[in-house]
């Protein structure tokens, strides 16, 4: 089950996954890994919702199980 989190802690997770950045780009910051981009929240002051995290790790290819083994 994912449970909310924070863009910093969201980020760190990624880097440990072997993503670089982030990068700035248009509107959104984007991390990547190879040719993948994944695009990343803009800061805020409330953490990143399930729902949310679960979008951007379907567009990074990475399963719940993965994620929540870090």
């Amino acid at each position: 089950m994912l449970r909310s989190i924070s863009r910093r802690d969201l980020i760190a997770k990624f880097r440990v996954l072997g993503f670089g950045g982030p990068f700035v780009g248009g509107k959104h910051q984007f991390m990547k890994k190879g040719i993948l981009k994944v695009r990343i929240p803009n800061p805020h002051r409330s953490d990143i919702d399930a729902t949310l995290l679960k979008r951007i790790l379907r567009q990074a290819g990475i399963s719940e199980d993965e994620w929540n083994s870090l």
